[in-house]
């Protein structure tokens, strides 16, 4: 029953930062692995970022390599999403996800089963 709620989403002009949370219901370290995942209008959903509460790895897909990048207070239950020198391409809404339980692989959709709702996140030019 575990619950995820993200927030931090708004409008921002291109070049700007905005910082995402993703706040568990639970303990952090309970979570195996929290991924990040955007979709924009027509576009396919995308992989963003994972990160590895137990451990602290992170990794990231090659479009945000060198501008976003993952952070966790372990006594928020939270996770972050620094997201820097953002791009009109950056426009979509963002998902934090998780699971409990160790996997091999934290990337595609179907590697996790604990969905948030959202957040939108806007970039003008």
């Amino acid at each position: 029953q575990v619950r995820l709620v993200e927030s931090g989403g708004g409008s921002v002009q291109a070049g700007g930062d905005l910082r995402l949370s993703c706040t568990s219901s639970s303990l952090l370290y309970g979570l195996f692995c929290v991924g990040w995942f955007r979709q924009a209008p027509g576009k396919e959903r995308e992989w963003v970022a994972s990160v590895f509460p137990g451990g602290g790895q992170a990794e990231y897909t090659d479009s945000v390599k060198g501008r976003f990048a993952t952070s966790q207070d372990t006594a928020r239950n939270t996770v972050y999403l620094q997201m820097n020198s953002l791009k009109s391409e950056d426009t979509a809404i963002y998902t934090c996800a998780a699971r409990e339980t160790w996997t091999t692989r934290c990337r595609a959709a179907a590697d996790f089963d604990i969905w948030g709702q959202g957040t939108q996140v806007t970039v003008s030019s």
